[in-house]
């Protein structure tokens, strides 16, 4: 039996504010986080992703406060990421309500707390993040990066994703910064690339604009498709996601 693609709206957070822009800059207010990931859960989001996107850059952690107010609201899985650097870091997520936690840049910087989260929490428990964009000079033609977009980390972002899951991650969130707010489709080509190198559940993210990009990116691979404009504007609904892609021959819930 097919396990049926997850349709998962993303909450980019700033300041205790979800916002959006296009490849993470012009940043616009979009809404309560609280109030949109209610609302989300009642118009039949799988899941959904809340994404501190300051915290890295900042140097902070992930506002905890306001992880703790939308789990009491959503009753479906919620994955956190954003300043995640340790353990600790993410024990205190799971307490303040978070069913998985995010990691990105604080995994380039220490590999080895993907081992360690999966040794202590188990696989499931960790999602990377892999923030990524084209990049020539590197073998697959994708490079990683981190700080919400701002740095190369010199990383394939291929070969990372691989290395990752092989440390114990659980699931790749895999985001193009160039598709990144654009709305003019996801980045084929990468989620093709990385569903060749890993085996475990690929969420494609970047780009979504209208129902075919949908259908598009799991034609390529991806086990779950995440997006954030075109929900957040009500430019297209979940339901209507979900019925293109079981029109087009997918599993859904």
């Amino acid at each position: 039996m097919a396990v049926a693609v997850r349709v998962i709206p993303c909450l980019d957070v700033k300041d205790g504010r979800v916002v959006k822009g296009v490849n993470f800059v012009g940043l616009r207010d979009a809404g309560d986080p609280v109030e949109l990931a209610a609302e989300y859960g009642r118009l039949g989001a799988d899941e959904v992703t809340f994404l501190d996107i300051s915290a890295s850059s900042e140097g902070r952690a992930t506002t905890r406060e306001v992880v703790t107010r939308c789990a009491e609201t959503v009753f479906v899985p919620l994955t956190v990421g954003g300043g995640v650097r340790g353990v600790d870091d993410v024990d205190v997520l799971l307490r303040s309500g978070a069913d998985k936690v995010g990691i990105n840049t604080g995994a380039i910087a220490n590999p080895g707390i993907i081992d360690e989260v999966a040794d202590r929490f188990g696989n499931q428990v960790i999602v990377l993040s892999v923030d990524a964009r084209r990049e020539p000079d590197q073998p697959s033609g994708f490079g990683v990066t981190t700080h919400g977009g701002s740095r190369s980390a010199g990383l394939d972002a291929v070969e990372w994703a691989r290395q990752a899951v092989d440390r114990g991650a659980g699931e790749v969130l895999l985001n193009s910064m160039d598709a990144d707010g654009t709305t003019d489709g996801f980045d084929i080509e990468m989620i093709e690339a990385v569903r060749r190198a890993v085996d475990v559940p690929l969420i494609a993210s970047g780009g979504a604009g209208k129902v075919s990009d949908f259908v598009e990116a799991v034609r390529a691979g991806a086990d779950a498709v995440l997006a954030a404009s075109v929900f957040h504007y009500r430019t297209l609904t979940i339901a209507q996601v979900k019925d293109g892609l079981r029109e087009a021959g997918f599993e859904v819930r």
